[in-house]
């Protein structure tokens, strides 16, 4: 099958197109003919080697963990999935392939109202939101701030912290402030004179913020915060020595909770918004722009 590989740690120039071998599911798993891929940021940071620490990766390897696709095999003890099943979610070998192996327990079925890139978009920024809209204990009636929030992960984060009734300021790029005040935030330049432009807004003070995009917006937080509770990142790799949690426990991987996301997904109710869709051939060139950050949304690869 067709793969994109990389045999050493380094920029984007060390991805290539490979012919590997077709895995065969074990146990518990079955096999997606993948047909979209979701390009995170994280995918860049361990081909980089930067995430070693966290996790560790034996090359030659295959980038990528989000899937969209069609179950092509079924491993034993599987029954609640069959093979020609619609599914998204995570997968237990590289994303980046023509196939990919996935323990079924973390596999949704995808709704027929949605299709195959907007599907992709959905298991890691969910997974990801919730869990740090939930590390930081938002409710109803606080404010959240969130940085980086036109993001695929900040799209989705301001949606779900509004569904709970929280007032969310969410920081992004020029061209991006309508896009954010259209998800339910309300919508402010990152940069220069942040902390006096959120207390304009909300002079009653932020109750939490979630730190999506790591572009240095750390101490503003912590002014604002008036110290280091309650914030949050997800991608600003100072934040121990700021002494800020940085979210990178297990991911929840609910596949019951995917599932009903995934049908927000498809009748409308939950936005997801696809920054760019490149072939799989073009793995490089999609993980420069996410590599480069201030995407509207999710890069997807489509896997022919």
């Amino acid at each position: 099958m067709k793969a994109i590989v990389f045999d050493a740690f380094g920029g984007t120039e060390v991805l290539h197109e490979a012919e590997i071998d077709i895995p065969q599911p074990g146990p518990g798993q079955v096999r997606v003919r993948v047909r979209a891929v979701g390009v995170n940021p994280v995918d860049g940071k361990i081909r980089s080697g930067g995430m070693e620490a966290i996790f560790p990766t034996t090359l030659p390897a295959v980038p990528g963990g989000e899937i969209a696709g069609v179950v092509d095999a079924v491993g034993e003890g599987v029954e609640h999935l069959k093979v020609g099943d619609e599914v998204l979610g995570w997968s237990d070998t590289g994303s980046y392939a023509q196939y990919a192996l996935a323990s079924a327990s973390v596999l949704a079925p995808k709704p027929a109202g949605l299709d195959w890139t907007h599907a992709a978009a959905l298991p890691v920024a969910t997974d990801g939101a919730e869990r740090v809209l939930d590390l930081l204990g938002v409710t109803s009636g606080e404010t959240l701030l969130i940085h980086g929030a036109s993001g695929a992960l900040g799209t989705i984060a301001v949606q779900l912290a509004v569904a709970r009734g929280a007032r969310v300021i969410g920081t992004a790029g020029p061209a991006n402030q309508e896009y954010v005040t259209s998800l339910g935030a309300t919508a402010l330049v990152y940069g220069d004179n942040l902390v006096e432009r959120v207390r304009a807004v909300a002079p009653e003070g932020v109750d939490a913020v979630f730190d999506a995009a790591g572009k240095g917006a750390l101490e503003d937080s912590i002014t604002l915060r008036g110290g280091t509770d309650r914030i949050v990142t997800t991608a600003d790799f100072r934040a121990a020595e700021l002494g800020i949690v940085f979210a990178e426990g297990p991911q929840r991987r609910s596949a019951t909770r995917l599932a009903e996301l995934a049908r927000q997904a498809a009748d409308g109710t939950l936005r997801t918004t696809i920054s760019a869709t490149f072939p799989l051939s073009e793995a490089a060139k999609a993980q420069q722009v996410s590599d480069a950050g201030h995407n509207r949304g999710k890069i997807v690869l489509a896997v022919d």
